[in-house]
């Protein structure tokens, strides 16, 4: 019976611990009993993502993962259920042509969105970008208006091709950064400001460690941009 005991012992030291882990991270307001959570976007978000119900790989390999494990392993209880429909190379443009399918017909309760880099480097015009983003933004609103939605900013760092003439890209890049502003502050969404992120980073690390061509992030990039996700989502919906 003793033996029994102190064989026992070390697996309750670990579900202490574990549950210790789990308490500890910080609740969301905008996560509720069975929220559907929509990251939208280009290549950031896709994350090399499966486009199948393989759990091992369904939500691809970035920020959306991070958050998802962090969130659904903390809170199991809410039945959370994330959902990634990012799709590498991605303008507005392609954009609408799949936002039926992809994003109304998924009737998200929070959606998250990331797109722009693509429109800068394909020339997408700043006033076609912002009207169709509005309107993309507009018809989900319709179609639930108690929808939170996260806008995310594009961003970017001098790294690899992107060195040479960086100064007129990054231009660009804000360009489509203050879009996202205006657009955020006139449908009332979370702003997610990733650029001053990497800015920031960048004091601790090469631009390298961060972004590994200008434009995708490294492992570490990701885990900033899930840090700065949840902390603006949470700010943005704070807890009653």
């Amino acid at each position: 019976m003793w033996q029994g005991i102190n064989f026992m012992k070390p697996i309750f030291l670990l579900i202490a611990l574990l549950l210790g882990h789990l308490q500890a991270v910080e609740p969301i307001a905008a996560f509720s009993s069975g929220t559907r959570v929509l990251f939208q976007g280009d290549s950031i978000t896709d994350g090399n993502r499966g486009r199948n119900a393989d759990p091992n790989h369904i939500l691809g390999h970035g920020y959306v993962f991070i958050i998802a494990a962090k969130y659904g392993a903390a809170f199991a209880a809410l039945d959370l259920d994330f959902a990634n429909r990012g799709v590498s190379g991605n303008t507005v443009r392609e954009l609408q042509k799949r936002w039926e399918k992809d994003t109304l017909e998924m009737k998200p309760d929070v959606l998250s969105i990331l797109i722009g880099v693509n429109d800068q480097s394909h020339d997408v015009p700043i006033d076609e970008y912002e009207r169709t983003y509005d309107e993309l933004i507009t018809q989900a609103k319709t179609a639930n208006p108690k929808l939170r939605i996260v806008l995310c900013e594009p961003f970017t760092l001098p790294v690899g091709k992107r060195k040479d003439g960086y100064a007129a890209w990054r231009a660009g890049i804000q360009a489509r950064q203050d879009v996202v502003a205006r657009l955020a502050a006139k449908h009332d969404a979370a702003l997610v400001r990733f650029q001053p992120v990497f800015d920031a980073a960048c004091k601790i690390a090469p631009a390298e460690h961060w972004i590994w061509d200008g434009v995708h992030p490294t492992y570490s990039g990701h885990q900033l941009m899930a840090d700065e996700w949840e902390r603006t989502v949470r700010a943005k919906w704070p807890n009653p």
